[in-house]
This record gives structure tokens, sequence and C-alpha cells, in this order.
């Protein structure tokens, strides 16, 4: 849990910013995306037997007796990591101490979007941040996005994955400016990378910002990036049990894409069951069925980001 571990400390890299359509003889500059690099040769990672020494053996030997107290008896059949007040496990931490590292994260990443919340309502721009499981379809679903728009609406695109900038470029295929966020080790974005990126984005008052995160059902769900909403993209290829396997994404969404409806006739995806168990998880949640390939539910997407577009001009609080 980067929560615990800090993953990607020291790693990111933010892109500049640019976009729209290339003239039309222009090639790709060289280097822009980072290809992707088999390992020299197949690395396998079994459990460690390697003791623990100095702090590390003397914290794992001395796990407070009220961590203890709180984990789940043993089952036969199930390790549950789950368990204890930080619902988290780290090797030679104990939950009080996971505790306070996450708070401490946390705090200071809340501090970081509320800044980023009030410049964005300052000028009326509604920023969505979109969070997925990686193959959701959530870049397609912007790419149609954008081009149902038409340019009727100004919009900029913050592209969050771990390497390349293979989606930023299909992004400004569009004619719409993107800037992308390379997070290296890091598995999502949080508002601090948010902050460093919106000075560098020349963004228009009451424009539309969209952020897609790192394909990631877990971390984002934790990190506040200063968004209006967060808007979940479930695919239909992944499984109907998705929302209770990895609650805390659905908890902390306003609205479900359930993406890729199109390819419904060829799978045995349980389309009310996965509704059904997202809205055991949050009620309030609200669902678009959606395909950027058949253009279903695309209108139904515009008209709810359109109501939020307004809602944000019209409550712009100038500083």
């Amino acid at each position: 849990m980067c929560t615990v571990c800090g993953c990607g400390t020291g790693e990111t890299r933010i892109g500049a910013f640019g976009g729209g359509k290339p003239p039309a003889r222009a090639r790709p500059t060289p280097g822009t995306t980072r290809a992707w690099r088999p390992l020299a040769s197949p690395t396998v990672i079994t459990g460690s037997t390697t003791p623990l020494h100095g702090d590390a053996a003397a914290t794992n030997a001395t796990q407070d007796a009220a961590a203890r107290e709180t984990r789940a008896p043993p089952h036969p059949q199930r390790l549950d990591f789950g368990t204890g007040p930080a619902r988290a496990h780290a090797p030679g931490l104990s939950q009080g101490q996971m505790l306070k590292i996450e708070r401490d994260i946390l705090g200071k990443n809340d501090t970081r979007a509320a800044g980023n919340r009030a410049w964005l309502r300052a000028r009326g721009i509604f920023a969505l941040n979109l969070v997925s499981s990686p193959g959701s379809g959530k870049t397609s679903l912007l790419v149609r996005t954008l081009q149902a728009l038409g340019g009727r609406v100004p919009a900029a695109v913050i592209e969050g994955d771990q390497q390349t900038e293979f989606d930023a470029e299909r992004i400004r295929a569009t004619g719409v400016p993107a800037l992308q966020i390379n997070t290296g080790k890091g598995c999502h974005l949080d508002a601090d990378m948010v902050a460093r990126a919106l000075p560098r984005m020349a963004l228009a008052d009451g424009s539309l910002l969209l952020i897609e995160n790192v394909g990631n059902l877990v971390c984002p769900a934790a990190f506040d990036l200063g968004e209006a909403h967060k808007v979940v993209i479930l695919s239909v290829t992944e499984g109907e049990d998705k929302p209770l396997k990895y609650p805390d994404m659905f908890a902390a969404a306003d609205l479900l894409m359930l993406n890729k409806v199109d390819l419904l006739p060829y799978l045995s995806f349980d389309t009310a069951r996965a509704i059904d168990y997202a809205l055991r998880i949050n009620p309030r949640l609200r669902v678009i069925r959606s395909s950027a390939t058949s253009g279903e539910g695309i209108d139904e997407w515009l008209a709810w980001i359109d109501a939020g577009l307004a809602a944000a001009r019209a409550s712009a609080q100038p500083a």
C-alpha cells in the first residue's frame, strides 16, 4: 500500500504541455515516447528468507498488543492482511506505525488538494479524476468525449502513467492539449503532482480539465487531487465482482461509467449484478452505461459534464 511504503518518491516526471493537430507534413519527434524494453533475462522473485536485523528486527519483534488484538482469527484457507486499524500490512511495522505514516502522507496530500480545489474553483474550471484498472477504456472514452465535444468547450487533459506518453499522444491527436505525468514506480497521481502541473497548462477560465489517473483500482482512491468528482470506469470485460473486491474506489467515486457495453453480447457479464454490487458500496453512485465504440451513453455523459461545467462557472470565486 503506497500510503505505507511511499512508492515512487522522487521519480515523478512532468512532461511539456502541448497538443493540437500538427502540420500535415510534420513527423513525430524522436524519443517523445519511451519504448517498451524487455528485461535482459527473466527475473523470478520468491519469498525471502533473509533475517531482519537492527531496527527492523526490533520493530518486528515488538508489535504492539493493540494491533495483535485487532487481527481476525486465523482461517485455514485464507490469509487476510486487511484487518486491523490500518487495513493493510507492511513487514516490520505495527498497525499504529502504519496509521501514523498514512495520516502524515494523506494529511499533506489533502492540504495540497485543497489548494488545487481553490485554484480551480476561482477560475470556474470543472476538473474530473478518471480512475480505473488498466485496460478499462479510459483513454478511448476520453478521445470519444473530446471528439463529441467538438471544441465547443475549452478542454485540457492530464495523463498519468508510470512510463511513456502513448495516451497523451492519442489525446493530442484530437486537437486537445495534454500534459503527461510519468510516476516511475508510483502507482497513482497525487495532489502535489497536479499542483506542479497546473501552472504549466494555461487553462482557460470556465474550462474542462480531465485527469486520467494511473491504471489502478486501489491507491488512487485514497488520494484527493482537488477534483470536483472521481469518475470510476469499469469495463464489462473485467467481471461484475470488482466493486466488492475493490470497494474503496467505488466508495470514493460519484459516477460509474460501465464501459465497453458493446461487447456484452459476447460476454457472460451480469450488468444488473455489477450495478447492484456498486450500489451496495455506494448508494449515491450514478451509473452510465457507455461505449466509446458504439457511442452508447456518450450523450448522457456529455450532459452530466455540461451540468458540472455550468455549476463550476456559476460558483467561480475569483481570488
